[in-house]
């Protein structure tokens, strides 16, 4: 017994001692935020929306009386669906959402308004509207009345356009798009290539969408893309199929478009891991995950993918763009698939891809967490630079008492890059612009507590709405920027080109970050138009 409790202390210390060697830290910030986050999104008043769907029984968060609802499975449901978490304060307020909005998509329109679309049962067609507004003040969900979808749409992506219109995409038995505000021609616009991907599994659902600077979108579904052109509803090319199986739901791997920079000529897409073909059908829940990467530059002609593999399968894992360019993969599964209860193994490491590396070299392991993070979990990046980690409500209703319970903690991931030994060079945004115009020069000025060496990159990024393992609307463009020149008191002056039009950029808020020597301020809101 005691050389066994030996090894057992043994084998704990090297777990410990391996953990605090790999780079990254993990924070509490919420211990029960009274919903398990579906669908998460950061708001230019630095708040955060947390939406679950209705008719999924009591949460831990109450409505008051008077704002009951019917409801198939309570009859009276007095418990909120959705919240809004106030980031400085720490507080959480519940939101009032009307219609079901399980596995509903949603965008941020150019005012800031964030627009949600589709769901099940009673908000198949709802479009919804959450108008953000300053944490002192009051603002809530919208159900419009005067507008609605088109055709139901259940596991659609949605992706602001550059004239600050939505495109619609796709949805479980909806081969089509559409578009918010709804075209002159009206109704949804038959997409061939969504019927051309479903299989058995329906692995097309929840598409990758990826708004390319040349205007064209690049779609990809199941194991297959092509280069769109919205406007005629045509598909310009299809690219080679992508190896390792199906990549969306729910088979879900993940996708990002990497950062858009020099002359935004290029844009290269990767897509991660995904579940083997086959598991959702046999419920398999201990089916390994792949852990292959495929990554491709869209606007290159011919181009073709090229094929690298993370330390660990991986499904349901997050894909976020970091202030640096660098992409964080976090939350997900080793094994299974998408679904309530198909999954098991809970990927606990997150990964680092630094997409200037070599192949072979891109990817390196950071500290892992606690919490497991399974089906319908999110990760949003905050204007500070940390990762919001939420939700993972692998069940049908809220459970607290399974191997994998309904996760209501909010968490924040800290890359390396907020380690404390860097914070005399983190640099502080003291001068911008409200607003920028496509094209124009603006200055910012920056603080550092050392000087300056090099070029201070300034990056601009949107804020999007992540659900299911992919970040609808996510996007980073580094500014063209001259050199920090001394401005006095330790400040430099900046000067930045912004992006030449909603190609490159849509219309909307951003959170600019200046980026010293790898390491970004706190962001601060612009608004682009």
């Amino acid at each position: 017994m005691k050389s066994s409790s030996f090894l057992l202390l043994v084998i704990v210390w090297m777990v410990m001692e391996s953990r605090a060697d790999l780079p990254g830290t993990w924070e509490l910030l919420v211990a029960d935020a009274g919903i398990a986050s579906m669908h998460t999104a950061v708001t230019r008043f630095n708040t955060v929306v947390l939406l679950d769907r209705t008719h999924i029984g009591p949460t831990h968060k109450r409505l008051t009386q008077r704002h009951c609802l019917k409801d198939p499975v309570l009859k009276r449901d007095c418990y909120a669906h959705s919240a809004l978490f106030d980031l400085t304060a720490g507080k959480i307020r519940p939101l009032m959402i009307l219609t079901d909005t399980w596995c509903s998509s949603g965008q941020f329109l150019s005012d800031g308004t964030l627009l949600q679309t589709g769901g099940d049962g009673d908000g198949v067609k709802k479009i919804r509207r959450f108008t953000p507004c300053e944490p002192t003040s009051f603002c809530d969900w919208e159900e419009l009345e005067d507008a609605e979808l088109s055709q139901g749409r259940w596991y659609s992506t949605n992706q602001i356009l550059p004239d600050g219109s939505v495109i619609i995409v796709g949805g479980r038995a909806a081969t089509s798009v559409e578009f918010f505000p709804a075209r002159r021609h009206g109704g949804a616009v038959n997409f061939p290539f969504l019927a051309e991907t479903e299989d058995t599994q329906i692995d097309n659902l929840y598409p990758y969408l990826h708004l390319l600077p040349d205007g064209h979108l690049f779609v990809f579904a199941n194991n297959k893309a092509v280069l769109y052109d919205y406007k005629k509803n045509v598909v310009l090319r299809k690219y080679p199929q992508l190896d390792g199986g199906p990549r969306n739901y729910p088979s879900a791997g993940s996708s990002v478009m990497l950062s858009l920079t020099g002359d935004y000529a290029a844009a290269t897409i990767v897509v991660c891991g995904g579940a083997q073909y086959g598991a959702f059908i046999e419920k398999s829940i201990d089916t390994p995950a792949h852990g292959s990467c495929g990554r491709i530059e869209a606007t290159k002609p011919d181009s073709v993918w090229e094929m690298e593999d993370m330390p660990f399968g991986r499904i349901m894992g997050d894909m976020v763009m970091l202030p640096t360019g660098e992409v964080l993969i976090i939350n997900g599964a080793q094994a299974g698939t998408q679904g309530f209860e198909m999954a098991s193994q809970p990927c606990l490491y997150p990964l680092l891809y630094r997409p200037d590396e070599p192949a072979g070299l891109r990817f390196m392991t950071l500290n892992p967490g606690s919490v497991p993070r399974m089906y319908h979990s999110t990760a949003n990046l905050l204007p500070d630079g940390r990762i919001l980690i939420a939700g993972s409500n692998p069940h049908y209703f809220y459970n607290f008492n399974a191997e994998f319970p309904t996760e209501l903690r909010i968490e924040a991931f800290s890359p390396e890059y907020l380690l404390q030994e860097k914070a005399n060079i983190r640099p502080t945004i003291i001068e911008l612009p409200e607003k920028i115009t496509y094209g124009g020069d603006f200055d910012i000025l920056v603080t550092t507590e050392l000087p300056v060496v090099g070029i201070v990159e300034v990056n601009i990024a949107s804020a999007p709405f992540a659900t299911h393992s992919f970040s609808q609307g996510q996007r980073m463009v580094k500014l063209r920027v001259s050199s920090a020149v001394p401005n006095g008191l330790g400040a430099y002056r900046i000067s930045c080109t912004a992006p030449p039009d909603g190609r490159v950029a849509p219309p909307g808020y951003y959170m600019v970050f200046a980026v010293n020597t790898g390491v970004p301020s706190v962001a601060k809101w612009v608004k682009l138009h």
